[in-house]
């Protein structure tokens, strides 16, 4: 939840590939007609030749005549299709006319080609594949002098790279040159030295790959057993986005690595392990890092990426353990920033601050990335809970401080008490589900938000108001450190909005959608529970949970901001859970305790769950209809209300259309 007033703003965010196989088919199953839209001119279809082919110059002997079938499937990492894609057809050489055709709604594509055998002995394409929102993909392939064809696949990814994980460029200059020179003992053949040379020179001197590549191919061929040779080829693609033919030849060349230790090659499995942190496979990935440690147990890279995947799957001691190694072993700076990263993720704030501080080395930190800065934020952050949640504070006569679970309200009536704790965790295990559920299960949702705002007087006289309307938009960005979602309005014209009355002073508030995350298997731990019994709402029987989350574990919390000071708040509450189908139908949040240094008295919020069915998903989820929240700071009141209709599920497409805000991408590389 954000809430900002007179400059003042209070944050509650509830935060916290299949490798694509290729597709081989017989070409009596391949739906030839209307598999795929043809844009260009010439592609023969069902048998017929087309008109203006090297192929025709003798059309009276068919005997003559070769066929090619160039048919493939574009996916997503994740193994999505990608309807709508452009595919550009270029063959080699010359041999055959460019053309250029657009994916099914299932993501194939494909054309053909006649030629004249006697003019085309080889055939090869030069494919290139565009969509928006994606990377422009790339595949160069070689038929050779077989007709023979198969399904090629072809990866589009993200158009911009996680900045959590290493850049292709970081993987390729950290790799390639450990594979410059090559000799008989790599399996080189003095043949194929010249070619090698001249692929490395296009490749990494002149950054040529259309020319550096088939010098690669033509090693490749010539050496099959110059494993290296195969790694650098697999490198070259990468860097030309042909993910696939990488990802091939890195999994070839590992499968054929020699057992003995002294003999291989660390790079395939490293390369291979990044590329599973892309596909977000963290433990996936550490598996390659740890082969590539075995056979070079003290490679920085592989030490530092094997940091990196621990950091991903929170394994915070495994992480600072090989993020040293990899630092003693002569990693860059990087290595510094990610143990910066796992000490924090371990609570240990004043090792982490010594080691960004290793990692600046002298550079301003203003000038830094915004995801350097929000790290560096986190850290400071962490001290100032230490300092404010941590520390014993003597009480002031006669306060008596909200505490949940050991003196629960004893307004719920109605309420029968639990005997015991006994039925806690059956509940924990089924509300966790059941928020896990959601959480994987809805992805884009979008809703008509109305927001009414109130500075109360004294005596909770209303003061004020502001009322105003927007469409709220909620998205699950990537988590690479667990669930959670990002949203932001616009206004009635799909433009980028935000609540106004702040120059009025009214309060600002947002972030509701995530509240419920505290009861989430990822984060349960970081909180206690306290089973309090049975209720009746309305004509739902509930449980009634009261919860407080626990500073030094909690990785989910909101902030106080006012002006240039930010404070970390974290909540404690109850919750009402439907005892059938464990959904959270309220919640209630308090502060853990008062803020006294930014004058912080009470930060209360009530969120009301209704079901919302959207059309195409079978099943309901329960959302946000009604929040109420309100604030008692510096001596002030504030109220505002929200409330939610119209849910709907909307595509990336529509989002598009919208544009994602600057400030919200950046927001969600901090979370």
């Amino acid at each position: 939840m954000e809430i900002e007033i007179s400059g003042l703003v209070v944050v509650f965010m509830m935060k916290g590939r299949l490798r694509i196989p290729a597709l081989y088919a017989a070409l009596c199953l391949l739906p030839l007609p209307a598999v795929a839209q043809v844009m260009g001119s010439g592609a023969g279809a069902g048998g017929s030749l087309p008109t203006n082919t090297i192929g025709n110059i003798n059309p009276y002997n068919e005997a003559l005549q070769k066929h090619w079938l160039v048919a493939g499937k574009v996916t997503t990492l994740k193994g999505d299709p990608v309807a709508g894609a452009r595919v550009e057809v270029s063959p080699v050489a010359a041999a055959g006319e460019f053309r250029t055709v657009e994916t099914s709604l299932q993501g194939v594509f494909q054309t053909e080609y006649w030629l004249n055998g006697d003019l085309v002995k080889e055939f090869s394409v030069d494919l290139k594949v565009t969509k928006r929102g994606f990377r422009r993909a790339h595949a160069l392939i070689d038929f050779g002098t077989s007709e023979k064809t198969w399904i090629i696949p072809i990866t589009l990814r993200e158009p911009e790279e996680d900045s959590e994980l290493l850049p292709q460029a970081g993987l390729i200059n950290g790799l390639a040159p450990r594979l410059t020179k090559l000799t008989a003992s790599d399996g080189l053949s003095a043949a194929a030295e010249k070619d090698y040379a001249r692929g490395v020179a296009e490749f990494l001197d002149r950054n040529r790959l259309d020319r550096a590549l088939p010098y690669f191919m033509k090693v490749a061929r010539r050496d099959a057993s110059c494993l290296p040779c195969r790694t650098m080829l697999a490198l070259a693609q990468l860097d030309s986005e042909d993910w696939d033919g990488a990802y091939t030849n890195f999994t070839e060349v590992a499968s054929k690595m020699p057992a003995d230790a002294k003999l291989g090659h660390p790079e395939p499995f490293l390369a291979l392990g990044v590329m599973e942190t892309w596909r977000q496979q963290p433990r996936n990935a550490a598996g390659y890092f740890a082969v590539a440690l075995k056979y070079a147990p003290l490679d920085p890279l592989a030490l530092q990426e094997m940091g990196r995947a621990a950091i991903l799957t929170q394994n915070w001691a495994m992480a600072d353990d090989y993020l040293a190694k990899s630092i003693n072993a002569g990693a860059g700076p990087e290595a510094h920033l990610l143990r910066a990263r796992a000490l924090l993720g371990g609570d240990q704030y004043q090792a982490a601050s010594k080691e960004m501080t290793r990692y600046l080395n002298g550079r301003d930190l203003k000038k830094m990335p915004i995801q350097i800065r929000q790290l560096w934020d986190q850290i400071e952050n962490r001290k100032k809970v230490e300092a404010v949640y941590l520390s014993p504070k003597p009480k002031k006569k006669g306060e008596q401080a909200i505490d949940y679970i050991h003196h629960p309200p004893l307004d719920l009536q109605g309420l029968v008490p639990a005997a015991d704790q006994r039925q806690l965790d059956s509940i924990l295990g089924g509300v966790g589900k059941t928020v896990a559920e959601f959480f994987d299960n809805l992805t884009n949702i979008s809703s008509m938000e109305q927001v009414h705002q109130e500075k109360m007087r004294r005596k909770q006289k209303k003061g004020d108001t502001l009322d105003q309307r927007f469409r709220y938009l909620c998205f699950t960005p990537k988590q690479a450190l667990g669930p959670g979602f990002d949203e932001y309005r616009s206004n009635q014209e799909g433009k980028q909005a935000g609540l106004e009355g702040l120059q009025d002073g009214f309060m600002l508030t947002s972030g509701f959608a995530s509240a419920s995350l505290v009861f989430h298997p990822h984060y349960q731990s970081q909180s206690a529970f306290r089973y309090l019994g049975r209720q009746k709402v309305g004509d739902r029987d509930t449980y009634v949970v009261a919860f407080a989350q626990q500073p030094a574990k909690a990785r989910l919390n909101g902030s106080f901001i006012s002006g240039d000071i930010s404070m970390t708040t974290y909540t404690q509450g109850l919750a009402w859970i439907d005892s059938e189908s464990y959904q959270i139908t309220r919640l209630r949040t308090e502060l853990l305790k008062p803020l006294e240094e930014i004058n912080l008295e009470k930060q209360s919020t009530e969120i009301a769950y209704g079901e919302v069915h959207f059309k195409g998903l079978a099943a309901g989820f329960w959302v946000p209809k009604q929040v109420s929240v309100a604030v008692d700071w510096n001596r002030k009141r504030f109220r505002n209300e929200h409330s939610y209709s119209e849910y709907k599920l909307f595509n990336v497409e529509a989002f598009e259309k919208i544009g994602k805000p600057k400030e919200v991408k950046e927001a969600s590389k901090q979370e």
